[in-house]
């Protein structure tokens, strides 16, 4: 593969990781302590999801990048897209798809939080094992901790803020979500955007080796979790909020860390960026195709509610 010299700025980088603590934050402001005490209760399903999220996966991911001939640089980013916790959107899309949403928020808030130390770990166990990777990886030469202090800063130590202000202050927390959300999405989407623009003539040059990476990525993650929480003999809507979990990942995470410590690595963020896009494509198609279908021996409570808009 080419070398791929994307453009970007080091105020880039602190933008992004700025844009990532805010959405962290705004969407923490309705978690409890009752979507993580939730898996105590009722653990089947969400340990499902954690466990085809934080293993099944990353080690799938870093099999397929060994047995093909993957340039590394790419093979890295799949390895890293891999390893990040599920995305917000997939609770949405679990609401549209008439899954279980308690479900589905269960696995977004403890995988949110446990990426703080199971990204790092993860990244680095599986970037190591492969030795195209792990050459790559060596000529980085990355801090295992200063990655873990990233991944806290802008994921964990945000979500703990805004969960802590939903519970002092529910009624400013309440004001302040859905203006944050909408507003943290929309400069998520300018920054994208502005950096696809930017680099168009990479993207598009280099758009067929990464394509078909993504695609079989993304199409693998959903299939694991269906076929896990199907093997498992979860309720159907549980079955739907497992797969979505598995198959929408934090890109905007992902980018962050490329940013911060893969600067010259431009194949990763090809990866994560249309990761971001393709992810959404692939969910709502997925989303739309069960909202015409009642889950089977499901009653509507058993649904969930549907997250605020």
């Amino acid at each position: 593969m080419p070398a791929v010299n994307l453009e970007f700025s080091p105020s880039a980088m602190i933008a992004l990781n700025a844009i990532i603590a805010l959405m962290m934050f705004g969407v923490s402001l309705e978690l409890r302590a009752d979507d993580f005490s939730r898996i105590l209760r009722a653990p089947k399903a969400p340990l499902i999801g954690m466990f085809v999220q934080f293993f099944l996966l990353p080690a799938s991911t870093c099999l397929l990048t060994t047995l093909l001939p993957i340039d590394p640089s790419l093979a890295l980013g799949l390895i890293l897209v891999a390893t990040c916790p599920s995305g917000t959107f997939s609770n949405i899309m679990t609401w549209l798809g008439r899954g279980n949403v308690a479900v589905s928020a269960s696995v977004t808030a403890v995988s949110s939080l446990s990426a703080g130390l199971l990204t790092p770990l993860n990244f680095a166990l599986y970037a190591g094992l492969n030795p195209n990777t792990r050459a790559l990886l060596s000529e980085i030469s990355i801090d295992p901790l200063e990655l873990l202090a990233m991944v806290l800063l802008v994921l964990v130590l945000p979500m703990v803020l805004g969960m802590w202000l939903g519970k002092r202050r529910p009624q400013l927390a309440q004001t302040l979500e859905k203006p944050l959300r909408h507003f943290s999405l929309l400069v998520m989407l300018a920054f994208v955007g502005g950096a696809l623009m930017k680099n168009l003539e990479q993207f598009i040059e280099h758009f067929h080796l990464f394509f078909w990476l993504v695609v079989a990525l993304n199409s693998m993650a959903l299939l694991l979790g269906y076929l896990c929480a199907r093997l498992w003999r979860l309720p159907a809507a549980e079955v739907r909020a497992v797969t979505l979990e598995t198959g929408i990942h934090n890109s905007g995470l992902g980018m962050a860390l490329i940013f911060t410590f893969f600067p010259q690595a431009g194949g990763m963020l090809l990866i994560a960026a249309f990761w971001g896009c393709w992810q959404l494509l692939s969910g709502l198609a997925l989303a739309l195709f069960w909202s015409r279908r009642v889950p089977q021996a499901e009653t509507r409570a058993a649904l969930g509610e549907a997250p605020s808009q």
